[in-house]
C-alpha cells in the first residue's frame, strides 16, 4: 500500500475542508463568542480538519481594517478589540482612573524591558529596594508573573510580563514596547535626580499599604 493509499490519508480525504471564506466566518464566530484571546492551535482544534487557520486569520484581519472593531494579535492569541480611535466611546465618567505610582511604573517597566529579571536585578537598576507590596500588586493586577528560577546561588525567582499585560496595552509581543523617546514624550519617564541625591529615600516602604501603588 502506497503512502497515498494509507488508511489515514483515505480517512482524511473523506472530509474536505470548507472554502476559505467559510473558514473565516467560523473563526469570526468563535472569536466573537470567547472572552479571552485564542491561539491558532486552539482555533484549529475547533475547526474542521484541513482548515488553513493562519491564512484565514490573515484575510479576516484585513477585512476588519478600518472598521469599528479590528482583529489583533496579542502574544500568541487572537481577539477582536475596539478600534483605538473609538475607545472613548467605551469610557464612563463614573470610572475612576488610578495611576500606578512611580515605584510601580518603574518596576513594571524594568520587568518588561529586561525580562526575565530577578528582584535583585530590579533593585540594582532602580538603585533602591523594591517592596513586596509593589510586586504583589503587579502580580494581583495580572501584569507580571513568576518565571523560571535562575541557575545561580539561591535559585532566585524571575519575573516576566503576562499575556494580560500585552493585551491591556495593545502589544503583539514585548518587542513592540515603546522606546525611551516615546516614554518620555508620554510623561512616563522624567529626569531622575542626580546620583546621591535622596538616594536613601525609598518611595515604596515595606510597611506601606498596597494602595500606595496608586497615586
Amino acid at each position: 500500500m502506497t503512502k497515498q493509499d494509507s488508511p489515514e490519508s483515505s480517512i482524511e480525504s473523506l472530509f474536505e475542508a470548507p472554502p476559505l471564506a467559510e473558514q473565516e466566518r467560523m473563526i469570526e464566530a468563535i472569536l466573537f463568542a470567547v472572552a479571552e484571546p485564542m491561539t491558532s492551535k486552539q482555533l484549529a482544534d475547533r475547526l474542521p480538519h484541513g482548515c488553513e487557520v493562519p491564512e484565514a486569520l490573515a484575510y479576516l484581519r484585513k477585512r476588519y481594517e478600518g472598521r469599528g472593531v479590528r482583529l489583533v494579535k496579542s502574544g500568541d492569541g487572537w481577539a477582536f478589540r475596539t478600534a483605538p480611535d473609538l475607545s472613548f466611546l467605551m469610557e464612563k465618567e463614573t470610572v475612576e482612573v488610578r495611576k500606578l505610582s512611580r515605584a510601580g511604573v518603574e518596576t513594571l517597566a524594568i520587568i518588561a524591558y529586561h525580562q526575565p529579571t530577578t528582584r535583585a536585578e530590579i533593585e540594582e537598576i532602580r538603585g533602591v529596594s523594591v517592596s513586596r507590596g509593589t510586586l504583589d500588586m503587579l502580580l494581583e493586577l495580572g501584569w507580571i508573573k513568576l518565571g523560571r528560577r535562575r541557575m545561580s546561588p539561591g535559585r532566585p525567582v524571575t519575573f516576566i510580563v503576562t499575556q494580560e499585560f500585552l493585551d491591556h496595552f495593545g502589544l503583539e509581543t514585548s518587542r513592540d514596547l515603546p522606546g525611551i523617546k516615546e516614554l518620555r514624550a508620554a510623561g512616563i519617564l522624567d529626569n531622575r535626580p542626580p546620583p546621591g541625591v535622596a538616594a536613601d529615600v525609598e518611595d515604596d516602604d515595606e510597611d506601606r499599604d498596597q494602595d500606595d501603588m496608586f497615586e
